[in-house]
């Protein structure tokens, strides 16, 4: 019998300086999405704050929440009401002194079935995450859900292709992404281009190598120094694309992912049948001087 067909939801928002606000249009965006017959829905990374990371302010620790928390319970009922599973990108407070960059997943019936801590913490000019955010300790693990087996990561995870592949060891049918990745007030376009087209190649990558389904979820809009570039999409086990927003305004993606790719693409491209697992134990270290 056939896998199904999954259709799945993207959401991609400019965000305002009002976390209620945002927290509402949140919501009528995936209303939307549900609407249009979505199953599986994400957010934005940190979707109800601006990306406040841009500068080091201890006073931005008063934006995080525990998990469970306002958010997080009010997405419960909003999920168990549209019958729609969701992923709920937030700055977790876990104990005093100890937050996270965090992904709740919410099933259809309200239950969280999952928390992703994200797990590579970058530190860049405008990217100031380290001063925030506690490293990740729920490792790479795919969840069930009503709307099939997903792995979640966060942002600068999507550079990492040891994240991938062990969400896709672990069973993942589709990896998401939420994001907050954006060009810096600046630079050249061609450096813009540039970096837009290696963030949508590398992750296109994953979905090859591993071969599952990859949906990133990014921010739109200006917020201070940093102009985020949306382009949020859906590719297919075979790198393709099949659905993408724009880098200027406001989306919601609507995408149908038919599971059975999964297997007809690693029948005929087998790399997990022809990993040497005997052979790579010097990725355990952190760098290995050629001989």
């Amino acid at each position: 019998m056939p896998s199904p067909i999954r259709r799945i939801g993207l959401i991609q928002q400019a965000v305002r300086n009002d976390p209620e606000r945002s927290l509402a249009r949140a919501e009528d965006a995936i209303r939307a999405a549900a609407a249009h017959g979505a199953e599986l829905i994400c957010l934005q990374e940190l979707f109800r704050t601006p990306y406040f990371p841009q500068v080091e302010s201890s006073d931005h620790f008063d934006l995080a929440e525990p998990v469970p928390g306002p958010t997080s319970e009010h997405m419960a009922k909003l999920a168990t009401e549209l019958g729609v599973v969701l992923i709920v990108p937030l700055f977790e407070r876990r104990a005093a002194g100890v937050y996270h960059n965090s992904a709740v997943v919410i099933d259809a019936d309200g239950t969280q079935v999952g928390l992703y801590r994200k797990m590579h913490i970058p530190h860049d000019p405008g990217f100031y995450e380290k001063f925030y955010f506690t490293p990740g300790d729920t490792g790479f693990q795919a969840l069930d859900t009503s709307a099939g087996r997903i792995g979640v990561l966060i942002c600068w995870d999507q550079w990492f292709p040891e994240a991938a592949r062990l969400l896709a060891l672990d069973g993942a049918q589709i990896i998401f992404y939420p994001t907050a990745i954006a060009w810096l007030q600046g630079e050249r376009e061609d450096e813009n281009a540039a970096q837009r087209e290696s963030w949508i190649t590398v992750q296109r990558a994953h979905a090859i190598a591993n071969g599952v389904f990859v949906a990133a979820a990014n921010r739109v809009g200006q917020e201070h120094k940093l102009e985020f570039f949306g382009s949020s999409f859906v590719c297919d086990p075979q790198g393709r694309i099949l659905a993408q927003a724009q880098t200027d305004h406001e989306d919601v993606l609507v995408v149908d992912c038919a599971l059975e790719r999964i297997e007809e693409q690693r029948r005929d491209w087998p790399f997990l049948r022809d990993r040497r697992i005997d052979a790579y134990a010097d990725l355990l270290a952190r760098f290995r001087r050629p001989t």
